[in-house]
């Protein structure tokens, strides 16, 4: 009797900070259980690099600045397309045409006669890790004078989300059955679980979209006598908690 009422004391000390969970699974003498909650990770190299490509262009007038900004965007369209980046992997992402009034301090009058108009344009280009050097460096060739930053994602993000409440789970049997040996009792089946899977962050200590032509697999990029951008894709880390409660004998 002394041991059950601690094992029944246990389990209700252990599922006190779970309100929700108690309202669905009973808790008394005859239902003896540990309730474990526990958070572990599983983690992935990216397989799609989101690039930001993009430019921008000063020019006295409105019309001037309209019109170099089309050849600009037209060249840079073309470059991509020629390497073998379809329509479905570029993606627009803004584009204005403003009066300007970021004006460099050592400018002289007719420098900033110069710069009374400014157009900007982005896109994001969807590639494989292995093509994003190679997507930078033509579109920069092409005019693309504010490109190159990536954020890194994963194909499956819900394998590698998963993966980590697997973990978390095995994480949570290998609790319960230390508590359970310091309780001289053993330990039964899983009758409970469930998780939550919080905000993902990436690792960037290591290194979004399609890939180059169509789906995720490579690109048509040529080869040029021209060395590439070291680029190494961002290791993506998933995190689950799992709560679960696993019956005693």
């Amino acid at each position: 009797m002394r041991l059950t009422g601690l094992l029944a004391t246990f389990c209700l000390a252990s599922i006190c900070g779970s309100f929700a969970y108690s309202q669905t699974i009973q808790i008394n003498r005859e239902n003896k259980t540990i309730a474990i909650s526990t958070t572990d990770e599983a983690t992935a190299v990216a397989d799609i690099a989101a690039i930001t490509i993009g430019f921008e262009i000063f020019k006295p007038d409105a019309d001037s600045a309209a019109a170099e900004a089309g050849t600009i965007s037209h060249a840079v369209m073309d470059a991509l397309h020629k390497a073998g980046i379809d329509d479905h992997s570029i993606e627009s992402r803004s584009q204005s045409l403003s009066r300007n009034t970021r004006f460099d301090e050592k400018d002289t009058p007719e420098q900033r006669a110069q710069k009374q108009f400014h157009f900007e344009q982005s896109w994001e280009v969807s590639a494989t890790p292995a093509d994003a050097a190679a997507v930078i460096r033509l579109a920069m060739a092409a005019g693309a004078n504010q490109s190159g930053n990536i954020e890194w994602r994963l194909a499956d993000r819900k394998e590698l989300q998963a993966k980590a409440a697997a973990n978390a789970l095995v994480k949570a049997r290998a609790v319960a059955s230390q508590m359970a040996n310091g309780l001289n009792v053993k330990l039964g089946p899983l009758i409970y679980a469930s998780n939550e899977t919080p905000d993902a962050r990436i690792d960037f200590h290591t290194g979004r979209g399609r890939g180059i032509g169509g789906g995720y697999g490579g690109g048509v990029i040529a080869e040029q006598n021209i060395l590439p951008l070291e680029i190494r894709p961002q290791t993506i880390r998933e995190e689950a908690t799992v709560y679960a409660v696993f019956a005693i004998e």
